[in-house]
């Protein structure tokens, strides 16, 4: 049974609807390139999801991937150790959309059109829509022990994240912000060197179980560092597009669902 979105959303705290919160959004995403929602979610929401996430693990599937930071395949006219082409590893569990129950508050936060709108006009976007295959909209990720992702940066313009549990120790999501410049074709390959070895100053995201985060990782590399512990990681992406009809490719799908549909 789908509850009503002020169940789910802590309105007092997250006025959605609020133009001056939702400047206040925008002014410190544009600046930052991230924004964190603390408390975004009611600690029943939070709870409820844990739940179906411990009930469904079972139907996660996990992948170990090799990769280089920018998800492309080598470049020839590099060595293996050049920032183009040296590879990192990202290890992480998932299920899908169709593997979440069809009354979960991630389904009514997702289709909600009170939070669209607020990402609309945070992200500055005229509209968002839902993938159009059954796998491909809402993610819910498990990174148990040892399990990280590689330094890496993002194909898409933003990324919407929920946290759901934090792990015992590690699973910290690191970034360096503008290493980049996708768009005019900089790759700044000495820079993408200095974070691989260690030698820039990364930024750590706190975000605690119930937090809305929006990242703009196109030109900002980031990983998330291996976890420690028992207590497994689970995050949830929110996917969308700026344009309907957009599937994952199949490609895409077996890499990181093992399966089509």
């Amino acid at each position: 049974m789908n509850l009503p979105l002020a169940e789910l959303v802590c309105f007092e705290q997250s006025p959605l609807r609020n133009d001056d919160f939702r400047v206040s959004c925008k002014q410190t995403l544009d600046k930052e390139g991230v924004l964190v929602i603390r408390g975004f979610l009611k600690p029943a929401a939070i709870e409820s999801i844990q739940t179906e996430g411990e009930a469904n693990r079972h139907l996660a599937y996990y992948t170990v991937n090799k990769h280089n930071v920018y998800l492309q395949s080598p470049a020839q006219e590099f060595s293996k150790q050049h920032p183009r082409n040296r590879e990192v590893c990202s290890t992480k569990g998932c299920i899908t959309t169709d593997q979440i129950p069809a009354g979960s508050a991630l389904h009514t936060l997702y289709h909600a059109r009170e939070f669209r709108e607020f990402l609309c006009a945070v992200l500055d976007e005229t509209e968002l829509h839902e993938y159009a295959d059954a796998m491909s909209s809402i993610n819910l990720h498990y990174a148990d022990q040892g399990q990280e992702l590689g330094w890496h940066f993002d194909n898409s313009s933003f990324a919407i994240t929920l946290m759901i549990q934090n792990p015992d120790g590690g699973g910290k999501f690191e970034y360096v912000k503008d290493v980049r410049d996708a768009d005019i074709g900089e790759m700044n390959y000495q820079f993408t060197r200095r974070v691989l070895d260690g030698e820039a100053s990364a930024k750590t995201l706190a975000m605690d179980a119930g937090a809305l985060v929006l990242f703009r990782g196109r030109n900002s590399m980031h990983r998330v560092t291996p976890v420690k512990g028992e207590r497994t990681r689970m995050l949830v992406v929110l996917a969308y597009n700026t344009e309907p009809g957009i599937s994952l490719s199949d490609s895409a799908r077996m890499t990181f669902y093992g399966r089509l549909g």
